[in-house]
């Protein structure tokens, strides 16, 4: 409806709910939408109490990416609209786990915003289609590099150069998501996760995922000296006392997901 606002925020015992709120328009990303986006992960990232956030859309669709029909009556050119508001790179800034739960249709900068998810959990209902091409530009919040190391660059390039929608079935088998569940069950699994990373230990939450991020983009040998970096800074500060202190609760874990 007219007036409502275009982002829906929701927390609760450390995590942030996150909803694009633009049903009727599929989520489409209006200038609007990515000014919010942007405006909201900086308060999130400000906020101490919140530690992990949950991103999904309203309605039927997750994201169908940029708002054409904004895009087609502006003066300005696409370049300029693409890089005002970047909301992937809004997102990235972000230290603590994102789960995208993908509940219908990422298109185009709607799969770019999935691809700036830590995990990414699906609905049945979901689909994927980088469909740039038929618009007739070209990525520029990073899915052309992404895609391809996620899922190899031979079915990256089948994906983009034709625009074909990819099922969320195939995205599982693909390895380009964490898993299909019910829609019924979709926020529920991804509350669920989100705790499960919240119970470790919560500094190394942060730590650990700038770790990862920072040696993907890195070649391998630089990622190893990357790791051993972080190691040294990190665990010379740990206690012998901290570690058998948590090893009981480590072993308990391991037995109540074992059963």
């Amino acid at each position: 409806m007219a007036g409502d606002p275009v982002l829906l925020v929701e927390k609760s015992d450390g995590i942030a709910t996150v909803t694009l709120n633009r049903p009727t328009a599929m989520n489409a990303l209006s200038r609007e939408l990515r000014q919010a986006i942007a405006e909201t992960f900086e308060a999130l990232e400000a906020d101490p109490e919140t530690r992990a956030v949950i991103l999904t859309g309203a309605g039927k669709a997750f994201c169908a990416g940029l708002d054409l029909k904004e895009l087609g009556s502006g003066a300005s050119t696409v370049n300029g609209t693409v890089t005002d508001k970047d909301p992937v790179t809004s997102i990235g800034h972000f230290s603590g786990p994102v789960i995208g739960a993908i509940n219908g249709v990422a298109i185009t900068g709607g799969f770019e915003l999935a691809l700036a998810c830590d995990v990414l959990i699906c609905s049945a209902n979901a689909r994927f289609a980088d469909t740039h091409a038929r618009v007739g530009i070209l990525p520029g919040w990073g899915l052309s590099q992404k895609l391809s190391r996620a899922i190899g660059i031979y079915r990256a390039k089948e994906l983009s150069l034709t625009g074909n929608f990819l099922s969320a079935e195939q995205a599982a088998e693909w390895g380009l998501i964490n898993r299909v569940v019910a829609p019924e069950d979709l926020l529920p699994v991804c509350r669920k996760l989100a705790e499960d990373m919240l119970s470790v230990v919560p500094d190394c939450l942060p730590a650990y995922k700038k770790l990862i991020d920072e040696g993907f983009a890195q070649s391998f040998g630089e990622a190893i000296r990357t790791e051993r970096r972080f190691s040294s800074e990190r665990n010379g500060k740990v206690e012998a006392g901290a570690i058998e202190a948590r090893r009981e609760a480590i072993r308990q874990r391991g037995q109540q997901q074992k059963n």
